[in-house]
């Protein structure tokens, strides 16, 4: 059985976990190799504020494009099943005949740059399902389990029983939504996702 995902330990690290989040559902942890788990935070966590402190704006786009040819590197070098591929701008949408959701329906994951409360943030997508699609947020706030009934709102379903798969469903309305709302993917020109697939367990490349 796969890993629990973790939730962040800090303000920043969103990139980082949701990557490590990625290989935790992909694979066991006897698969997975502290090389590979190691690379992510090398990698990763590679911006500065405006007073020049290392990585408190989190995670870069251009360390996650290279985090994806790293990882298909990784995949070569070592014969490890892993593949991934980088998208940007209008490839990087919910839509049920694009990219992400072929990944999803194949046993593969994406992680997204999404919106959170104004910011930019990473999440990871992990599968479709018929109100939308599943994703593991790994910014979580204690009052969500403190609730009596789930705060879930229009286009988005709260998820509490399924920490090794999703603890949010977000409808495809506002994942595509070029407005500042809650885990919509923004406008076209900045977005991006990064498709990971296990190529021993998925219909993707092989």
């Amino acid at each position: 059985m796969n890993s629990i995902l973790n939730y962040q330990s800090s303000e920043y690290d969103c990139g980082p976990v949701t990557l490590t989040n990625a290989l935790r559902f992909l694979f066991t942890r006897q698969e997975l190799s502290p090389d590979l788990l190691r690379g992510i935070f090398l990698y990763t966590l590679d911006t500065f504020n405006e007073h020049g402190e290392c990585g408190k704006r989190g995670t870069s786009r251009a360390s996650m494009s290279f985090i994806s040819e790293w990882f298909n590197a990784y995949g070569n070098i070592r014969q490890f099943p892993i593949h991934s591929d980088y998208l940007r701008g209008k490839d990087v949408s919910p839509a049920a005949d694009g990219a992400i959701c072929s990944a999803l329906s194949s046993g593969g994951v994406v992680i997204i740059r999404c919106l959170l409360d104004g910011d930019e943030h990473y999440v990871l997508l992990t599968g479709v399902e018929q109100d939308g699609i599943a994703l593991f947020d790994p910014y979580e706030t204690e009052a969500v389990y403190f609730e009596q009934e789930s705060p879930s709102r229009d286009g988005i379903r709260i998820v509490m029983d399924e920490p090794r798969r999703c603890n949010r469903v977000v409808s495809e309305t506002v994942l595509d939504s070029e407005e500042p709302i809650d885990y919509a993917l923004g406008p076209l020109a900045s977005r991006e996702a990064l498709i990971v697939l296990n190529t021993n367990a998925s219909d993707g490349k092989q």
